[in-house]
């Protein structure tokens, strides 16, 4: 059962475990990549330098740090190394992922992929660099309902990817009145909101 399987918050050693505080990332875009993710994630700077730049949408002094030393190359091969996959950032409902996603698609920000994982309904953007940035509402709206259901799932251990899905017609679904529930179960279990499968690995997205 779930209980058998979650950590506690609290180390052996009493300590309590440190939560995710930033991603830091190297960049030759910091101007690009500050507007970025002000207008995907709603951060700004608290400070920025010609080199750095400190990033929140929160409380925190910073969320992303961005490090923009002379140098930096990109990597015409990055998706068949090894490293960081992705950054992913969850809104409270599916709601309100589909509000944004209206929102950047106005401005031409548009996912290379989207996913209904089972646990979550995911949107991935690339950001100037090409790092992969995923958006994503919990389809249960509670994580431990959602833990519970990727730990004990069938469907889950079969396939840890899940059903790629067109974000226009989940728009629609919900729009048109289907519950974030009922539009999960299509998505994930029907065939009516699928889209093409996108590579996100070696040669692809």
């Amino acid at each position: 059962m779930l209980g058998d399987v979650v950590r506690p918050d609290m180390a052996p050693d009493g300590i309590r475990h440190p939560v995710l505080h930033h991603i830091n990332l190297k960049t030759n875009r910091l101007d690009e990549m500050i507007e970025w993710y002000g207008i995907v994630v709603g951060m700004h700077p608290n400070f920025r330098s010609d080199t750095m730049a400190f990033l929140t949408n929160d409380a925190a002094n910073h969320r992303i740090a961005l490090l923009g030393l002379p140098g930096y190359t990109d990597d015409a091969e990055r998706d068949n190394h090894c490293g960081m996959h992705h950054s992913g950032f969850e809104f409270a409902s599916l709601e309100d992922l589909l509000t944004r996603y209206e929102t950047l698609k106005a401005v031409g920000i548009v996912p290379v992929g989207c996913i209904d994982h089972g646990l979550t309904m995911s949107f991935y953007y690339a950001d100037p660099d090409g790092n992969q940035v995923e958006l994503q509402a919990d389809n249960y709206e509670d994580w431990r309902t959602s833990t519970e259901w990727m730990v004990e799932s069938e469907d889950f251990a079969r396939d840890q990817i899940g059903k790629f899905v067109d974000p226009e017609k989940i728009v629609a679904a919900f729009r048109g009145g289907m519950t974030p529930m009922e539009i999960h179960e299509e998505a994930y279990w029907g065939t009516a909101l699928d889209a093409p499968p996108v590579v996100f690995g070696p040669n692809g997205a």
